[in-house]
């Protein structure tokens, strides 16, 4: 048995022209183009990397992208004042502070100070408390494009037995939630978790996000089973080089599974998609001009 190997960057590239259509649609209705403003503190290169590519992929869906950078050396009180203005400026409809934060910052304090009507990355308290009980809010996008991915391939997900592999408020919890949601039977598991493969074993679908390498192994896994690989780990590669892997031994758990993501071209292309829907709710919401549900 050979898994189907879901594709996460042609469902990605779809949801993006999705994105970009309904943008213009916005600017027409709106007089203005759909607003995401990203704030980098510091200089750390994956961030920064990041930031980049969220800033193309905002302007080639048609939405406005703004990146303020700010110094490592800025203070809380500072970068708590940017993010009131932000709040306040109703040409910005999506806010995005990239983490890591410099020490001096407390994280949770800046998550909290933004408006979570503009909170596209879904980590403000009152977003996750909206997540949990099943009101409208932003969820984080890496778990919401995992369950994209997961309802693209499988369809109703009701019933199903469900193991999440990682307990953050990220993707593990989001994650969880999600597909509870969905009404299947979750379990989060993690490293306290007693006879972690006898628990994954049990699952129609496996969402791996601890930051292992290769944790996963093929006796983990049910027959049939799909499996979310949301690791993206560097490791040494010999001769100098390094490549990268998920949290799942994707050649041999393939020969067990039903569906598989890749590591990398399978969840990791979907966060920014995702973003992009987030920060197009956001604006949809903000100007009052209703999106029709379902529409992304």
């Amino acid at each position: 048995m050979s898994a189907h190997v879901i594709d996460g960057k042609a469902f990605a590239e779809g949801l993006r022209e999705r994105v970009g259509a309904l943008a213009a649609d916005f600017t027409a209705k709106a007089g203005r183009k759909p607003g995401l403003t990203v704030v980098l503190v510091g200089e750390d290169p994956a961030s920064a990397v990041y930031v980049r590519s969220k800033g193309k992929a905002t302007e080639a869906a048609g939405m406005k992208s703004d990146t303020i950078r700010l110094p490592a050396e800025t203070s809380q009180d500072e970068l708590l004042s940017l993010v009131q203005k932000l709040n306040a400026d109703d040409t910005v409809d999506g806010i995005l502070v990239q983490l890591p934060l410099p020490k001096q910052i407390d994280e949770q304090a800046i998550i909290a100070a933004i408006d979570p009507n503009k909170d596209v990355d879904g980590f403000h308290p009152v977003n996750a408390g909206r997540l949990a009980t099943g009101l409208e809010g932003f969820v984080p996008c890496t778990p919401l494009g995992c369950l994209m991915l997961l309802k693209d391939r499988l369809g109703d997900l009701a019933g199903k037995e469900a193991v999440v592999i990682g307990r953050s408020n990220i993707v593990g919890k989001p994650m969880a939630q999600l597909l509870l949601g969905e009404s299947c039977t979750v379990t989060i598991a993690h490293s306290k978790t007693k006879d972690l493969p006898g628990v994954v074993r049990r699952a129609d679908i496996v969402v791996a996000a601890v930051g292992r390498p290769e944790m996963v192994k093929a006796d983990w896994i049910k027959p049939g089973a799909a499996v979310i690989d949301v690791g993206i780990n560097r490791i040494d590669a010999g001769e100098g080089k390094t490549r990268l892997v998920g949290d799942v031994a994707f050649d041999e758990v393939a020969q067990v599974a039903g569906a598989i993501t890749p590591v990398p071209g399978g969840v990791g292309p979907m966060t920014i998609a995702v973003l992009l829907r987030n920060a197009l709710v956001a604006a949809h919401r903000s100007a009052g001009i209703p999106l029709e549900k379902g529409a992304i």
